[in-house]
C-alpha cells in the first residue's frame, strides 16, 4: 500500500537514543543452523521487491515463498500492507516515515536472512537511499541482499487498481502517492527486471527462482534438457579424425581405461574434457574440487587418468596427438597430450587413506604404468559392450530427457551395487512420500546401479539388473515412477571420496535429492579387522562437501527385519528385541543352501534370481 485511506499517527521523536548497547554474539554458527534447518548449504537471503502500487510485487513474491517452502526451503514474505498493521502502524507517509519504515523493514528483513530463512520483502520503497539502506544492511553482515524490480507501466498499474488507490489519488484524496503526486525512482542497477504485461505470476515468478538458483541460493530444481558437454564427434570431423587416428601415435588402452573413456565422454564427469592435465589431477587429488575460469568450484573427488608405461611415454614424446585403441580398434583422439608422473604412493595414500595391493584398485594402479597422460577426449562414437544391456546404459543428457518426458519435478537418485531387498525399497519409498509431501507433484526415482568394474566377489551386473527388474515387476517399486539406468563408472571402493563422486555424477544427470546409505563405497581393510572406512562417514561428508550445492542429501534411516510385523521397517531402538539385521554373509548363505529368507525380506522373484546366481557359484565350485 502506498497512501493512507485513514490518518496515521505521526512518528514520535524518541526523547533519548540509546548509548550503552554493546552487540551480543551469537554462539550458533549459519552453518549450525542451516544444518537445523535441513540444508547443507546456508540459504539466509533478502529479495526485495520494489516497483509501483499493483505493478505485482506482492503477488510474485507470495507465490514464491509457497514455491521455495515447498521444496522445503523456509522463506517469509513481509508486504508493505501487512507491516503497517503491526510493527510500522506509527508511520505515516511522510518521507521520514517512509525512509523509517524500510530502514525498520531491513532490519527485521536481516534478521530473518541471518537465521537462514530466504525474507521476502514486497514495499513500493520509491527512493533509491532507502533502497540502498536497505542493501547495506545486509551487504554490512555478509548477507545476500537481491533488487528485483517489477517494471510495471503506471497505466496498467492503474488499470488493476482493486483498492481503488489510484482513483482517490487523483481525485486528491491521498497525497504524495507515488506515481501521481510522488515520483518514483526507478532502480539504476537491480539484480533483476521483471515486465509483468502479458506474462503470468508464475512465470514472473520461475524468473526470481532461475536468479536464486544462479547465485547459488537455491538448489536447482525444474530438470531441463540443456545437458552437459559430451565429448563425440560428428560429421567432417568424424571422418577426419578416423582418418588422422590410423597414422598418428596409437595407445593400446585397457577395458578399465575404456570405461573412464565412456565416462568422460557420455558427461558423467563433466566439465572435464579429456583425462586429466597433472593440474587437474593434482586439485582432484588435493582438494576434491575443480576451479573453472570463473572461480567457482565443481566436485571431483575422484582422479580420471589415463596410466601409461615409460617406453610408451618415450616412444609418444612430442606428438600433438595420440590415438586411443581397444581391441584392435580406435576409439578417441588425445590432443596435445601432457605426460607427467604417476606418483602411485602419493595418489594412493590421498584417493584411499592407505597403500596396500590387498585393496582391489589399488593392486590395478600398483600395476599400472608408472606415467599419466592428459589431454582433451574426441570420442568416435558411443562405448557399446554388446552384453545385452546397452539399453539401459542411458548418458546424463538421455536421462535428462528421459525425467522430461515423465513430467518429473523432482528426481532423487538411489546408488547402489548391491541386490535390492525391502529395506532397500522401503528407504525409496519413503523418500519419494515425503517429496509428495513437501508439494512436489511427480518425484521420480532413477535406480541406478553401478555398472563398471567390480571386484570378483560382487554380484555382477547382468544377475543385479535381472533382480532389480523382478523388484518392479512385483510392484515393490513403482515402475512408472522409476527409471532404471546402468552408471558405467568403475567402482574404486574409496569410501567417502568416492561417494562425493557418485553424487556429482547423478547431479550431472539432473537428479537433484540423492539417498545415501552405509558404507556406500566401503571395503574390508586389506591388513587389519574390520572396515577400511568408518560407515558413517560418506554420509556425513556428502553433507557437507563444496561443490554439491544443486544436489540435496537424504538422510539415510537404518532398516531392519521387524519379526514382529513380518516385514523390513524402519529400526526402532525402543524394541530392538523384534529386530533382525540380516547381514549380507547370511544372506549369501541362505541363497547358497536354496533356503529362503524371512517373508518380507526380498521380492519373492527377485530372491529367486539372486539363489539361482548364488546355487550356481556353488556348484561350480563343488564341480571343480
Amino acid at each position: 500500500m502506498d497512501g493512507p485511506s485513514r490518518p496515521r499517527k505521526k512518528l514520535k521523536a524518541c526523547a533519548q537514543v540509546a548509548t550503552n548497547v554493546v552487540e551480543q554474539k551469537h554462539q550458533v554458527s549459519r552453518a549450525k543452523r542451516s544444518r537445523a534447518l535441513g540444508s547443507r548449504a546456508f540459504r539466509g537471503s533478502t529479495v526485495w521487491f520494489t516497483g509501483l502500487s499493483g505493478a505485482g510485487k506482492t503477488s510474485i513474491a507470495f507465490a514464491l515463498e509457497a514455491y521455495l517452502v515447498s521444496k522445503g526451503i523456509p522463506a517469509y514474505g513481509l508486504d508493505g500492507d501487512n507491516i503497517r498493521t503491526g510493527l510500522n502502524k506509527n508511520l505515516g507517509f511522510t518521507k521520514e516515515d517512509r525512509e523509517e519504515n524500510i530502514r525498520r523493514v531491513a532490519e527485521v528483513a536481516k534478521l530473518f536472512a541471518d537465521s537462514g530463512v530466504v525474507c521476502l520483502c514486497s514495499f513500493v520503497s520509491p527512493f533509491a537511499e532507502d533502497r540502498e539502506v536497505a542493501r547495506r544492511t545486509h551487504t554490512d553482515s555478509d548477507l545476500p541482499f537481491f533488487e528485483v524490480f517489477i517494471d510495471t507501466p503506471l497505466e496498467i498499474c492503474e488499470q488493476r487498481d482493486t483498492k481503488g488507490l489510484y482513483k482517490k489519488a487523483r481525485e486528491g484524496q491521498i497525497k504524495g502517492f507515488t506515481g501521481i503526486t510522488q515520483d518514483y525512482e526507478r532502480p539504476e542497477a537491480p539484480e533483476l527486471v521483471i515486465q509483468t504485461v502479458g506474462r503470468s505470476v508464475e512465470e514472473s515468478t520461475m524468473e526470481v527462482v532461475r536468479l536464486l538458483e544462479s547465485q547459488g541460493i537455491i538448489p536447482r530444481y525444474e530438470v531441463d534438457g540443456a545437458g552437459v558437454e559430451e565429448l563425440f564427434i560428428y560429421g567432417n570431423r568424424l571422418s577426419s579424425a578416423i582418418e588422422e587416428a590410423a597414422r598418428i601415435p596409437q595407445i593400446e588402452i585397457t577395458k578399465l581405461d575404456l570405461q573412464w573413456v565412456q565416462v568422460l565422454s557420455e558427461g558423467w564427469a563433466y566439465p572435464l574434457k579429456g583425462f586429466m592435465r597433472e593440474i587437474e589431477y593434482l586439485q582432484a587429488l588435493h582438494s576434491n574440487c575443480l576451479t573453472l575460469g570463473d572461480s567457482s568450484l565443481v566436485n571431483q573427488s575422484v582422479p580420471v587418468v589415463l596410466p601409461l608405461q615409460t617406453a610408451d611415454k618415450e616412444r609418444l614424446a612430442g606428438a600433438a596427438a595420440v590415438a586411443l585403441v581397444h581391441a584392435g580398434r580406435a576409439v578417441a583422439v588425445l590432443r596435445a597430450p601432457e605426460f607427467y608422473p604417476h606418483r602411485k604412493p602419493e595418489r594412493c595414500a590421498r584417493q584411499f587413506g592407505i597403500y596396500h595391493p590387498g585393496h582391489p584398485y589399488i593392486k590395478m594402479i600398483e600395476e599400472s604404468g608408472d606415467w599419466l597422460v592428459g589431454g582433451n577426449l574426441e570420442v568416435f562414437e558411443r562405448i557399446r559392450w554388446d552384453d545385452g544391456l546397452d539399453s539401459y546404459r542411458l548418458t546424463p543428457n538421455e536421462l535428462r530427457q528421459k525425467f522430461k518426458e515423465l513430467n518429473a519435478d523432482a528426481v532423487f537418485a538411489f546408488q547402489l551395487r548391491n541386490p535390492i531387498h525391502n529395506g532397500h525399497a522401503l528407504l525409496m519409498q519413503d523418500t519419494r512420500r515425503q517429496l509428495l509431501e513437501r508439494g512436489f507433484k511427480n518425484p521420480v526415482l532413477l535406480l541406478h546401479p553401478l555398472g563398471g568394474w567390480t571386484k570378483d566377489d560382487d554380484v555382477p551386473l547382468e544377475v543385479r539388473i535381472n533382480q532389480h527388474k523382478a523388484v518392479l515387476n512385483e510392484g515393490v517399486l513403482d515402475s512408472k515412477s522409476t527409471v532404471l539406468a546402468i552408471f558405467p563408472s568403475p567402482m574404486m571402493y574409496a569410501g567417502p571420496t568416492e561417494v562425493q563422486w557418485h553424487a556429482k555424477c547423478r547431479m550431472n544427470a539432473g537428479a537433484n535429492h540423492y539417498i545415501v546409505g552405509r558404507d556406500p563405497a566401503g571395503v574390508p581393510h586389506p591388513a587389519a579387522p574390520g572396515d577400511l572406512f568408518d560407515a558413517r562417514h560418506g554420509a556425513m561428508l556428502l553433507a557437507v562437501a563444496p561443490g554439491l550445492a544443486d544436489l540435496e542429501i537424504i538422510p539415510f534411516r537404518v532398516a531392519a527385519y521387524d519379526a514382529s510385523v513380518g516385514k523390513m521397517a524402519f529400526f526402532d531402538p525402543t524394541r530392538k528385541e523384534d529386530f533382525d539385521f540380516i547381514s549380507g554373509t547370511r544372506m549369501r548363505g541362505l541363497a547358497r543352501a536354496g533356503k529362503e529368507p524371512p517373508k518380507g525380506f526380498m521380492a519373492p522373484s527377485a530372491w529367486k534370481v539372486l539363489s539361482e546366481y548364488y546355487q550356481s557359484l556353488k556348484s561350480k565350485m563343488d564341480t571343480n
